[in-house]
């Protein structure tokens, strides 16, 4: 059987050592260059790769292709291998034909990474031998290969999910469903909200789905469509007692006889929107048996994840914060509601089919000043040109804070969530936080 890979980076590299492993003849392919250290890995492992070219008699002969996320199915290799009707799947598809582990998947267009960081956290502190992979952390496939850990909590992004065919995860999560990469799915939403919900394609009555039962596009899904599993509801108010919700500031888990219950106030993370990753969180320990009071510990001494709504520094009475991992503007919301002082906001970069008319209240009660950081930001200038007193445009991080280090003043916050994708000035999302980070600390 040959195995052919698209892509060198984490998920790549993993499938290629899980495929030698389970006997594949492996050939690596990447159009673009593959880094120094996944390189060694290969030559480690023994294996046959190219990058900056993809050659079309050493890919067109797989018998099986796995193409990683950041590939769009209308890449031209692409199309010529679903022409000939090559099979081509995600990672995790490739990775769970090996696996006999118990899965817990999580997606959602906000909220999945720290989500899914808390239910690790949780199981882990419950003393659950759990591996962390998918979206983050070390390849699903490379853990497989490795065979070291007794389950797996797997952040799933809809591209990942795209790919999968037979995956079915015990406990399927989806934080959330906003608009976000529809330049992925033909400028349709429902498409992406369909491909969020094949996370839950192939679970039976046996499984479980952790949903937000506050979120309209969820509850539409559901209304229109059937899932076997188990239906866990978690919400803000106090109308769903078969799951988790929020009565008198208290968060309250019906989910198992034991009923769970915890004051929002000692929660570690601040935000509405970090209430909700609890409570998914809360959800998964409680259907996994982790007792009360690691659960409630657990809450209390987790550290929250780095470029999601991060402390800086706060230097003459101005606080920054790097919410760099804001790609969209529903992430973006999520910010701007959890700031409680004026605001100057960075913000731009790759609009990925942006509506900034859901800000605009937002813009309006908390931000006196917009820095655009983008190579394009007249979207940005003629949504809040007219909303907001300043409106700046820069063209690099180290300009942009110190433009909104002018423009702030005592007892306000610089904040940056941009709202969009780096790749028009940065390599990642990483990238840009990392340069937020040094620009402020050589304010």
């Amino acid at each position: 059987m040959r195995l052919v890979i698209l892509g060198g980076g984490e998920s790549g590299v993993g499938t290629a050592i899980l495929g030698k492993k389970k006997g594949y003849d492996v050939f690596l392919s990447d159009f673009g260059k593959i880094k120094n250290n996944y390189k060694e890995i290969l030559a480690l492992h023994k294996l046959a790769w190219e990058e900056e070219t993809h050659t079309e008699e050493l890919i067109l002969n797989a018998d099986v292709v796995m193409k990683s996320p950041g590939i769009p199915d209308k890449s031209p290799i692409v199309k010529k291998l679903k022409e000939k009707g090559i099979p081509v799947i995600s990672e995790i598809e490739f990775a769970e034909q090996f696996n006999d582990k118990e899965t817990i998947g999580i997606t959602g267009s906000n909220g999945k990474t720290t989500t899914t960081l808390l239910t690790h956290h949780l199981l882990k502190q419950g003393g659950l031998n759990v591996g962390l992979a998918g979206n983050i952390g070390k390849s699903f496939a490379w853990q497989v290969a490795e065979d070291k850990v007794e389950g797996y909590v797997l952040e799933l992004s809809s591209f990942q999910l795209d790919g999968i065919n037979d995956y079915r995860p015990h406990i399927a999560v989806i934080t959330n469903i906003s608009p976000d990469h529809l330049d992925r799915y033909e400028y349709q939403y429902d498409l992406y909200i369909a491909a969020k919900f094949r996370i839950t394609m192939n679970q039976t009555k046996e499984d479980y789905l952790v949903y937000d039962a506050d979120d309209e596009a969820i509850n539409n899904w559901l209304a229109h469509n059937k899932t076997k599993a188990t239906l866990i509801p978690f919400s803000l108010s106090g109308n769903n007692k078969n799951g988790v919700y929020v009565k008198d500031d208290t968060i309250v888990s019906k989910i198992t006889k034991n009923e769970f219950t915890m004051p929002i106030t000692e929660l570690s993370l601040e935000g509405k929107h970090n209430v909700k990753n609890a409570m998914a969180a809360i959800a998964v320990a409680q259907l996994k048996n982790i007792r009360k009071k690691t659960i409630i510990e657990s809450l209390s001494n987790f550290q929250g994840v780095e470029h999601r709504l991060e402390k800086v520094l706060k230097i003459q009475g101005v606080e920054y914060v790097n919410d760099s991992k804001a790609t969209n503007t529903n992430s973006a919301y999520f910010a701007l509601d959890s700031m409680n002082t004026p605001t100057v906001w960075i913000v731009g970069g790759v609009d990925k089919g942006n509506d900034y008319n859901e800000l605009m209240q937002l813009v309006r009660e908390k931000v006196k000043a917009i820095v655009c950081l983008g190579v394009d930001n007249q979207k940005i200038i003629h949504a809040f040109g007219n909303v907001v007193d300043v409106v700046t445009e820069t063209t690099s991080m180290t300009e942009a804070v110190k433009m909104a280090s002018r423009l702030a003043e005592k007892g306000d916050t610089v904040l940056l969530s941009p709202a969009c994708a780096s790749f028009d000035l940065f390599e990642s999302y990483e990238d840009r936080g990392k340069q937020f980070k040094a620009a402020v600390q050589n304010l």
